[in-house]
């Protein structure tokens, strides 16, 4: 065994681990060795490298420094007067949550103790002495975002009520369709009320792990709802009065044109909350009661640091592997299939980030380009000034390109350049609009496309849909009724089949619901079913042949979901079709 020049405390959490044996010695001296160049805690170094968890680690430290380890989404209450001690920016900085005081000391949970500069700065700024303990960060960081969102929106009430009279008078003209003074909208876009909310919004929404936030003016309301884990539900509430600030707001952020309200616009605008980069695509479109906007949410690290693994994107091990296998082939194409916000880009992007290396020329051509990705030269397909993806797919093939990945296939000069692509030695990604995984064989068809070139060309089609997580902090066992089991094919396993669902927490909003994990479909285009499609086999048949040579379903990869306890009997119903 190496002698480690290290802090004893460094060596004595690795020692800990080693003699509980969550790890080896040689694995904590690769660790060692790891820590010197990355210049980060043993612990995040051990949990970054796979080989423990962090609540091996967390438990471990509470062990060796004497303090208590706490489950935070357990805890029954939390006071906010004490949460309101340490503010939400130094609380968001290191991670920690105030939950008690007792005379001149303030009890706190933190997911790095021995970070001293933490405990200084909590000090200095409380006046109190620090007792901390320890929990998981993912839920320290859930627990902020839940007890700050709470004290935030009490604290937005009184911005919604510095409304002036002025506002309300350029509400009423709104309501009216009325000519109205540019110069005062821009000043009253730039209020502080109105200004605050908007902060407030879009940082609540990044928070909750939004993907898009909704801004819908009715008759006599103004409605504002984000879309978390694919299902919409309201956020703040707001006065009619606010709405054309808001809008003006954000189209100033967006740099829109605020006079124009009679047709539709598109922007964008980013902004770094709680030390993450997000981008804001912002969409504007006319309705009889004024402006709707919708603004999605991107993370743009979230790619490149590493948060998508295809390990993690929810194929089943054999799906995973026949995956792999033709994505990593030198030629062909690799289409995804599946609706709109089914999570078809981010698998895409997992997969660029996945191959890309110094040897390789990966181009993409998008509309729009999501994430930016080191090492990959992405383009922005812009249609209006005759940039279209087939020019831009015949500019590209000039480039020497390894790999190509097509935002999507739309039309048939599309599909021929992407065809032709794949035929002369380039590996081809792209994304079409089909219910399953085979109905790609048919719409290329469809598209123009002959079927020996559709056959020749494509090697494996994949359909995806997203669904919802049990969230792990309510989850609870049951005993399911025969006739759900029935719908899903499982009438036969009902004599002791233990499910499981989210009865509702704090953390999932009651929703009983956190995140979401993909279901796929894996379409390998064999020889048997090349020869198929050069005879003009019907998709039904082909279908059939493939699930004959072992293709899983969305609907089968839903119950394998459901029996491993990821997900619920009712999600799975909801998002899967039942096959005939």
């Amino acid at each position: 065994m190496k002698t480690h020049s290290r802090t004893w405390r460094h060596r004595l959490l690795g020692r800990l681990l080693v003699e509980k044996n969550f790890l080896s010695w040689e694995q904590l001296d690769k660790a060692l060795e790891l820590q010197k160049t990355v210049k980060m805690p043993l612990g995040e170094v051990l949990v970054q490298m796979g080989l423990v968890t962090e609540q091996e680690v967390s438990e471990v430290l509470a062990e060796q420094l004497q303090i208590s380890f706490v489950d935070v989404a357990s805890l029954d209450r939390i006071d906010s007067d004490v949460v309101k001690l340490i503010p939400e920016d130094l609380a968001r900085r290191h991670t920690v949550l105030a939950i008690d005081r007792n005379d001149r000391v303030l009890s706190v949970i933190m997911a790095n103790p021995t970070d001293v500069v933490a405990i200084d700065d909590l000090r200095w700024v409380t006046k109190l002495e620090i007792a901390p303990s320890i929990g998981l960060k993912k839920d320290i960081t859930e627990a902020i975002n839940r007890v700050y969102y709470g004290l935030a929106a009490r604290g937005i009430e009184d911005v919604v009520r510095e409304f002036s009279e002025t506002d309300l008078e350029l509400a009423e003209k709104e309501n009216r369709d009325e000519e109205f003074d540019l110069t005062q909208v821009r000043i009253q876009a730039d209020d502080p009320p109105v200004v605050k909310f908007v902060n407030f919004m879009i940082t609540q929404a990044v928070f909750q792990r939004a993907s898009d936030v909704h801004i819908e003016p009715y008759s006599d309301s103004l409605k504002i709802r984000c879309r978390v884990d694919g299902r919409l539900s309201e956020m703040a509430p707001a006065p009619k009065a606010m709405h054309m600030a808001l809008v003006s707001r954000i189209k100033i952020l967006a740099n829109l044109d605020i006079a124009e309200r009679r047709l539709p616009q598109d922007g964008s605008f980013g902004m770094r909350i709680d030390r993450r980069a997000v981008d804001f695509r912002v969409s504007t479109l006319p309705t009889v009661y004024g402006e709707k906007v919708v603004l999605r949410l991107l993370e743009k690290e979230a790619i490149s640091r590493g948060d998508f693994q295809l390990e993690n994107l929810g194929f089943e091990p054999e799906q995973l592997e026949i995956f792999k296998k033709y994505i990593l082939r030198p030629q062909g194409m690799v289409l995804l299939t599946g609706p709109t916000g089914s999570g078809k880009t981010t698998t895409l992007y997992t997969v660029l980030n996945l191959i890309k290396d110094d040897t390789k020329n990966l181009v993409t051509v998008e509309d729009p380009v999501e994430y930016r990705l080191a090492g990959i030269q992405q383009v922005q397909a812009r249609p209006e000034i005759g940039l279209t993806f087939a020019k831009a797919l015949r500019s590209i093939l000039r480039q020497d390109p390894d790999v190509i990945m097509v935002g999507e296939i739309r039309d048939l000069e599309t599909a021929q350049m992407a065809v032709r692509s794949a035929m002369t030695g380039h590996l081809v990604l792209s994304t079409l609009h089909t219910n399953d995984a085979t109905g790609v064989i048919t719409r290329l068809i469809n598209i123009g496309i002959e079927a020996f070139l559709t056959a020749t060309s494509v090697n494996l089609s994949v359909a995806q849909r997203l669904i919802r997580r049990i969230c792990p902090h309510c989850k609870e066992p049951y005993t399911p009724e025969g006739e759900v089991l029935k719908r899903l094919g499982l009438e036969g396993h009902a004599d002791g089949l233990v499910l499981h669902r989210g009865k509702g927490c704090r953390v999932c909003r009651k929703s009983g619901y956190s995140g979401r994990i993909g279901l796929f479909e894996v379409f390998e285009v064999t020889p048997e079913i090349r020869e198929m499609i050069f005879q003009n086999t019907s998709q039904g048949e082909i279908k059939e042949k493939a699930i004959e040579a072992g293709m899983m379903t969305l609907r089968q990869s839903g119950v394998r979901k459901v029996l491993s306890g990821a997900t619920t009997l009712e999600e799975c119903l909801a998002v899967t079709i039942e096959e005939d």
